[in-house]
């Protein structure tokens, strides 16, 4: 028989101000990668991704993601895509 838990977080005041930031910064990087991949023909790469998110940096639009965690900053996100572009490409190779 396998057991299931349940958890709960209850963030302080500070921890939620720092999760609504994070959340925001990784949510704005996200739409924008994936508008860059909507509107273009072939799927962007990591280096195309990467200067999208550099770019935008340093908007005066976006100078608040420079102020968010390390981490949100999208740099993961871009990775994943990297991983899952690098993945699919072998698979379709190897199928052909």
């Amino acid at each position: 028989m396998k057991a299931r838990y349940r958890y709960r977080f209850y963030p302080t005041n500070q921890q939620r101000q720092s999760l609504a930031q994070l959340f925001g910064c990784v949510r704005v990087v996200w739409k924008d990668a994936l508008a860059l991949c909507k509107n273009s023909e072939k799927l962007p790469n990591y280096n195309q991704l990467s200067a999208l998110l550099t770019g935008s940096k340093k908007t005066e639009e976006r100078v608040w993601l420079n102020k968010g965690p390390d981490y949100s900053k999208g740099d993961r996100k871009i990775r994943k895509l990297q991983r899952q572009e690098s993945a699919t490409t072998k698979r379709f190779k190897a199928a052909q």
